[in-house]
């Protein structure tokens, strides 16, 4: 079969690899009938997670059906129509047990493209398919469950839910890309009192206001000015970090108010400075974490609703055969205007 193998920074090949096979009882062999690129998957080619060793098959947002499980498998069945979690959850260990699943400490987390190999490819081998995959209800498309694979997910618990937004919240999201679009939708759930987005790219500040956000700045704009401004002199109650570099962490820093809640979700390859000489007495909250996929049932079903319109973050579709013109489309989100790409099954 065919996939996508990382060789260390920068290096990235389409081709011939073994077909996966069932290896634990309660794996799933799983057919893979599209998937997209993360922005981690951009980060590891960066060498940012040095973790991924070189030989890797990249990805862990995907769809497909189930060609063969293991005699352990309980709930899923060749022929399942599937999603495939970015997180593998033994469900046995003390954080599974929390539902803290991207702690796994039975050989689950974050595993698939990262430490074992992942879902670009036309096969994939899913371990403990039972806690990690949901079937697919009637009427979601593929390209539409491709986002809740993980950047749904991903926005509202590590942005939304450790921010603790709450209704007539001033929301600050720095960095509109698929996560921080994510975090605007999920966030509106709550009723703040208004979401404002920060981004470099100008049709990425477009996609904030038309996906809710009601206001949408450039880093180049005196964003501390206009939030304070439009919050009385306070500050943001909530800032969401969304893109892992220095500079959206400090100004996700600087927008909040005193007593306020800053939530990264960004994937950071560089260290970054923590001004507690300034924060010590501000009584400010600083989250950090790896999705859960906890809340991904509820989020299916809210799609399903039609109150969620994750199916609008894919711009561009590409074949299996065209992922290299993907990875280069969608790392120049400035010249191609890219959100989410849909590789799918030709």
């Amino acid at each position: 079969m065919k996939a996508l193998v990382y060789y260390g920074p920068g290096k990235r090949s389409w081709e011939d690899v073994p077909d996966p096979r069932v290896l634990d009882p309660e794996d799933a062999v799983v057919r893979v009938d599209g998937f997209t690129i993360c922005g981690t998957d951009l980060h590891i080619l960066r060498g940012d997670v040095p973790e991924v060793q070189a030989g890797r098959v990249l990805g862990h947002e995907a769809v497909g059906t189930v060609t063969e499980v293991g005699p352990g498998a309980r709930t899923v069945q060749a022929g399942d129509r599937v999603l495939m979690s970015c997180i593998n959850a033994c469900g046995r260990c003390r954080f599974c047990r929390e539902g803290r699943y991207g702690q796994c400490l039975g050989g689950g987390g974050w595993v698939l493209g990262h430490l074992i190999d992942g879902v670009q490819a036309e096969a994939v081998r899913i371990p403990f398919a039972d806690a990690s995959v949901h079937k697919l209800p009637d009427g979601i498309s593929d390209e539409a469950a491709l986002m809740f694979a993980d950047v749904m997910p991903t926005a509202y618990e590590v942005g939304v839910l450790n921010g603790g937004v709450r209704p007539g919240d001033t929301v600050v999201i720095v960095g509109a890309g698929p996560i921080g679009l994510g975090a605007v939708q999920t966030a509106r759930l709550f009723s703040p009192l208004q979401i404002i987005a920060v981004d470099l790219v100008e049709s990425r500040r477009a996609a904030a206001l038309a996906f809710g956000a009601d206001r949408a700045l450039s880093p180049d704009d005196d964003v501390v000015a206009t939030v304070r401004k439009v919050t009385g002199g306070l500050g943001a109650d909530v800032a969401i970090e969304a893109v892992g570099v220095p500079a959206a962490f400090d100004l996700s820093v600087a927008v909040i108010r005193p007593g306020g809640r800053v939530a990264n979700v960004g994937v950071h390859g560089k260290p970054t400075t923590l001004h507690l000489e300034d924060l010590w007495i501000r009584d400010v909250t600083i989250t950090t974490g790896l999705v859960d996929t906890r809340t991904t049932p509820m989020l299916l079903q809210l799609m399903q609703a039609g109150q969620l319109a994750a199916d609008r973050l894919v711009t561009h579709r590409f074949g299996f055969d065209e992922v290299s013109e993907a990875y280069d489309l969608f790392d120049d989100p400035v010249g191609s205007a890219a959100l989410k790409v849909a590789v799918l099954r030709n």
